[in-house]
């Protein structure tokens, strides 16, 4: 009996005691779903809930009598095994062994698609992540936003949402002009202009940019900053690719900020903002009265010599993505971005939309990793690239991934390449393995899910150890952590439930055999653990893969 299905008991006892009146309420009053929990302690059941304390007081009786009376309806369903009324008017209700089992099969038939759910079915969404300057390598900084933000898009097609992951390629203004001085000045050999770009990275891109473009030498000065740029930014940006699909982070849109001033899209959005009745000038400039929607100050759209700002392409860019069809957009910015939280909104406000529900913005903080070395060649910066190469795609995805994102880390990279049960990412992909271990040695053994004659030999009243209990307990809790991390925007409850995963797994094969002793015929006691073992299977690498990390079948 899953979740569901029980909710589903709870809600056809509430209508029945509606019906024979024994519940004072009318039916549309009931909730559309009665929630059920884990109780935070194993003899407490399987599954509680708090119903009758929010239905009592409008029924003019007692929790705990309504408690009792839904006891009494429940004690005759299918696969509960018992219920209790505990304080007040809690409910606390145990399933048989044969019920909770099931769940075994059920997890190994839908394989994959164990976890998935229609929880935010309808969404569609833009998810705008990492976002950095195409002037330099990829840092630590974006190592931390990559990983969150895969994991989210991830996540949030798991649970329904229609989600396209966005790369906002920062490519216009000043800083690709002196991205492009600096990449000349590195082939002719001169000072780098002051502000420019430094590092032996620059040194490489003018190298390329030289061997494939020879006549740049003799180029007029302001001919060749233009061809160093364009030329270095293509191929700084393919290497930004690179390193992100080293990573396992894939985007689905790559968008130019450039596009946003070469197709007069700016310009519009000013005028289409304007009709909107926010924009005034003032000083030869024209603003945005960002005031009207909680913001500090009023911004600068077109400076007063006819520049647009960088606000006045944030909010072009809004209106690309609205006209897109993305009514949610979220944005997953760093720890030094808290003040484009109101501007961005009054944006949303500004262009019709509703900020609280059109637009999101979370902020990451900071991290570090002890042991990491500035990159040789950008000099100041940790790269994600060395980082990948030193301690491994998989161990840092989930060391960053296992905690909020607005929580600072410091993270020690030692340990996180260590094989041992202190490492969490070892410890959930060896239960992985050890899981595939279990399933190689059971072919060995000829112990098999499928039997000759098409039988399953999975008789789920067999799982009633105790360990067992907690184990197919955690496995069901799976699909609703996927829909709440998805709800709330929190990768780390995925790696957070994994771990409680492998714990619960570790301890259950330590207590219980899969394989038969060497003189002992293989019963179905030992077949129906063996999808129960796979089932554990499932969910560990359903859950790593919403994280992007693999699930190994050998470490």
């Amino acid at each position: 009996m899953t979740p569901d299905e029980l909710s589903e008991a709870l809600s056809a006892a509430l209508a029945s005691a509606v019906a024979d009146g024994t519940l004072a309420l009318d039916a549309d009053a009931l909730p559309s779903t009665v929630h059920v929990e884990r109780p935070k302690q194993r003899e407490h059941g399987d599954w509680a809930t708090n119903v009758a304390l929010q239905l009592a007081k409008k029924a003019g009786t007692t929790p705990r009598a309504l408690a009792e009376d839904l006891a009494g309806r429940l004690g005759s369903t299918p696969g509960i095994k018992a219920v209790d009324v505990a304080g007040p008017g809690f409910l606390n209700i145990t399933l048989e062994a044969g019920a909770a089992g099931e769940l075994a099969r059920t997890i190994v038939e839908a394989g994959a698609e164990y976890g998935r759910s229609d929880a935010l079915d309808g969404q569609v969404i833009d998810l705008e992540y990492i976002s950095a300057n195409p002037t330099g390598p990829l840092h630590i900084g974006h190592t931390r936003w990559a990983a969150l933000g895969d994991s989210l898009v991830r996540i949030l097609r798991a649970a329904g949402a229609d989600v396209t992951a966005e790369y906002y390629i920062n490519d216009a203004g000043a800083q690709m002009d002196r991205f492009g001085a600096s990449v000349l000045a590195q082939i002719h050999g001169t000072e780098v202009p002051e502000g420019g770009y430094r590092g032996e990275y620059v040194a490489e891109l003018g190298r390329q940019v030289l061997a494939a473009n020879p006549q740049i030498v003799d180029l007029p000065e302001d001919e060749g900053v233009a061809l160093a740029r364009d030329e270095a930014y293509r191929l700084q940006l393919a290497e930004i690719r690179d390193v992100l699909d080293s990573f396992g982070v894939h985007f689905d849109v790559w968008f130019s900020e450039r596009t946003l001033h070469d197709s007069g899209a700016v310009t519009t959005a000013v005028e289409r903002l304007r009709e909107q009745g926010h924009v005034y000038d003032d000083g030869g400039a024209v603003w945005l009265r960002t005031t009207d929607f909680t913001d500090d100050k009023d911004r600068v759209l077109i400076r007063a010599n006819g520049e647009p700002t960088y606000f006045a392409a944030d909010a072009a860019y809004y209106l690309s993505k609205k006209d897109r069809g993305f009514p949610g957009k979220i944005y997953l910015l760093g720890a030094d971005h808290h003040g484009y939280i109101n501007r961005l909104k009054a944006i949303s406000a500004a262009a019709g939309d509703d900020p609280a529900a059109n637009i999101e913005i979370l902020i990451g903080q900071l991290v570090s990793v002890q042991g990491a070395k500035l990159s040789k060649r950008a000099g100041n910066i940790i790269e994600l690239r060395d980082l990948v190469e030193w301690i491994g795609a998989d161990a840092v995805r989930y060391s960053l991934s296992r905690y909020p994102a607005d929580t600072p880390l410091e993270l020690a990279g030692e340990e996180m390449i260590k094989q041992s049960n202190d490492n969490p990412v070892f410890y959930v992909q060896y239960a992985h393995s050890r899981t595939c271990a279990v399933d190689r040695n059971a072919a060995d053994r000829a112990v098999r899910r499928v039997l000759d004659d098409g039988a399953d030999g999975f008789d789920p009243a067999l799982l009633d150890h105790p360990t067992e209990a907690v184990l197919i307990g955690r496995l069901t809790e799976f699909p609703r952590i996927v829909a709440q991390a998805a709800e709330l925007r929190e990768p780390h409850r995925i790696a957070r439930y994994l771990e409680g995963l492998a714990a619960d797994y570790h301890k259950w094969y330590a207590e219980c055999r899969v394989l038969p002793y060497p003189d002992e015929d293989v019963q179905d006691v030992h077949r129906t653990r063996l999808w129960l073992n796979d089932a554990v299977r499932q969910v560990l690498a359903n859950g790593l893969d919403l994280l992007g990390v693999s699930a190994p079948e050998r470490m």
